[in-house]
């Protein structure tokens, strides 16, 4: 059975601004899965610039899922981008020293979202923004532009800013039964067995696929 490599940054030939970005992350707190592509003319193997305010201190993570489809621009930005609120200014005094590092915050102290993850088989769409500790669930939908600032449902399809659920890709039983099935976490070769039950929207011959 024939599939694509996931360990080649580059699976289309002689097109490197398609990249399984797998490959080219580095940063141990960016974990992504097999077959997640990023796609972008100008670098598309510096996945890592798009994830901003993301300080190894803070200790959050970006979870990306398999099959993702990621447009070029899109951006997270991670809980360093956070500042504390409860007091009358939100400035950030005791970056600068020079004596104001005695107003510093406890860590525990600074506002924490968890952890950015996005499920398996989701589509980013071009220069979305996906905010500080937001869930993103298995086969959501983002369009172009959108702020995304809260959860996504599975199989949500959202738009906006701040993006909001225009619709569900399915009727409710139907997404209950996908998520059962979660067809991403096969094995490759019945993944490229089952393309056609896949991609042809075929749920009861994907079930006896199982």
């Amino acid at each position: 059975m024939l599939y694509p490599d996931p360990k080649n940054p580059h699976p289309l030939a002689n097109f490197p601004q398609v990249c399984f970005i797998q490959n080219t992350v580095s940063n141990p707190n960016i974990i992504i899965g097999d077959y997640t592509y990023y796609d972008d003319p100008e670098d598309s193997e510096n996945f890592e610039r798009n994830v901003l305010y993301h300080f190894p201190f803070v200790g959050d993570k970006l979870i990306i899922g398999k099959f993702c489809a990621i447009a070029k621009g899109v951006k997270f930005i991670m809980n360093g981008a956070n500042h504390l609120m409860t007091g009358f200014s939100t400035y950030p005094f005791s970056i600068f020293g020079s004596g104001w590092e005695r107003v510093t915050p406890q860590l525990e102290a600074s506002p924490f979202k968890g952890d950015t993850i996005i499920g398996n088989d989701v589509w980013i769409g071009y220069e979305s923004l996906i905010m500080p500790g937001v869930k993103v669930g298995d086969g959501a939908i983002i369009a172009a532009k959108s702020v995304v600032v809260k959860d996504v449902p599975p199989y949500g399809i959202v738009g906006g800013n701040p993006a909001t659920l225009i619709r569900q890709r399915y009727p409710e039983e139907i997404i209950v039964q996908l998520l059962e099935i979660a067809w991403w976490d096969w094995e490759i070769e019945k993944i490229s067995r089952n393309l056609e039950r896949i991609v042809g929207a075929d749920l009861e011959a994907l079930k006896l696929s199982q």
